[in-house]
């Protein structure tokens, strides 16, 4: 696993607080991760997500992922937890929107120490969103301790991909998303196992690459003036963020970060 100290928990909420959080919404959309719905149906269907089941989706942010779950695989309850007031607000808001609300509750709060009682949820659910959380141990322990004997750990995330990382990269890598950590697909796997879980899917989704250029082409030849309008108008900014992607991009066509998919059962 690489790391990068200097950042916290902090960083993450200032990124999802501000300008930052809505451009990746601009080009990711509502569900702000790899594949948007497509990794989502795939995450249920390989999860067994059914119809009257209650989840709780950990880093939930504006509640895309726990809204595409009430609807589309009928789950009965939704409870979504993050650290950051302005995306749990904004994820309020649009489910009361979506008439939603009776269906989906949030809880403001660091996701390795949620409050939530023991066993209270069929499944626990993440997509994209693990990378930003420094205590990976403390995570995987929550969500196992959230979920019910015989229940599921279900979630896909940014990781080190198998031609791994020089720290340099890792360092530039980390700084820009604002990554404290990234594990890669054993260590993810290993974590699951201590908690006790067994662990039926590890593995690289292949999307990412893919899905950058698809981001970049966005950026370049549709988006430009909404990206534009959401950082001030500020076009060195967004050169240099371009940049990041860029070298973002290589990364990822290198096999040196990936988009993992995670499928774990809690025991009886």
């Amino acid at each position: 696993m690489k790391t990068l100290s200097e950042i916290g928990l902090g960083d993450v909420q200032a990124v999802y607080g501000g300008p930052e959080g809505d451009l990746w919404e601009l080009v990711m959309g509502e569900q702000i991760h790899i594949g948007g719905f497509t990794s989502s149906m795939d995450l249920a269907e390989r999860a067994g997500v059914r119809a009257g089941q209650e989840g709780v989706d950990l880093c939930c942010c504006n509640g895309a992922g726990m809204r595409f779950l009430v609807r589309f695989r009928e789950v009965a309850r939704m409870h979504g937890v993050d650290a950051t007031e302005k995306v749990v607000e904004r994820g309020r808001a649009r489910c009361a929107a979506e008439g939603l609300a009776d269906r989906i509750d949030f809880t403001l709060a660091d996701v390795t120490a949620s409050g939530l009682p023991d066993a209270a949820f069929d499944f626990a659910w993440g997509e994209d969103a693990w990378c930003y959380v420094t205590d990976k141990e403390k995570l995987i322990s929550e969500a196992v301790r959230l979920v019910r004997p015989g229940g599921t750990v279900a979630f896909t995330d940014w990781v080190e991909g198998a031609a791994g990382l020089d720290e340099e990269e890792a360092r530039r890598f980390l700084a820009f998303m604002k990554f404290p950590s990234i594990q890669d697909v054993e260590g993810y796997r290993a974590l699951l196992e201590a908690g006790g879980c067994e662990v039926a899917v590890a593995e690289d989704t292949g999307r990412f690459a893919p899905y950058v250029d698809l981001y970049l082409d966005m950026l370049g030849k549709q988006l430009t003036y909404d990206a534009l309008k959401i950082i001030g108008f500020d076009t060195g900014l967004m050169d240099t963020l371009a940049g990041e992607m860029r070298f973002m991009q290589g990364l990822a066509h290198a096999g040196k970060i990936a988009q993992a998919i995670f499928v774990a059962k809690k025991p009886l």
